[in-house]
């Protein structure tokens, strides 16, 4: 396991997706290790933008998932979400 993979704020998650002709990619179902599946209702915004607890780059996610925004992360190749105080 890489450095990247051992930072406390970072949940990884593994990711169900669509890929667009137009090159983006539409986050669709998303799991941790230890949780359930839970179904993406809607994206709101998708933006290049840092995880500001967590670190790393990539491409930030405004997601509502069972009525809560979540905000979930790639930083290719991992997909990640913060952990919450």
């Amino acid at each position: 396991m890489s450095s990247l993979r051992k930072n406390p704020a970072k949940i990884f998650v593994k990711v169900r997706a669509d890929h667009l002709l137009d090159g983006s990619t539409r986050p669709l179902m998303l799991r941790s290790e230890d949780g359930p599946t839970l179904r993406i209702d809607r994206v709101l915004d998708v933006r290049e933008a840092p995880s500001l607890k967590a670190g790393g780059q990539g491409v930030r996610y405004t997601c509502m998932v069972q009525g809560r925004q979540l905000y979930l992360f790639n930083d290719e190749p991992y997909w990640f979400i913060e952990a919450q105080d």
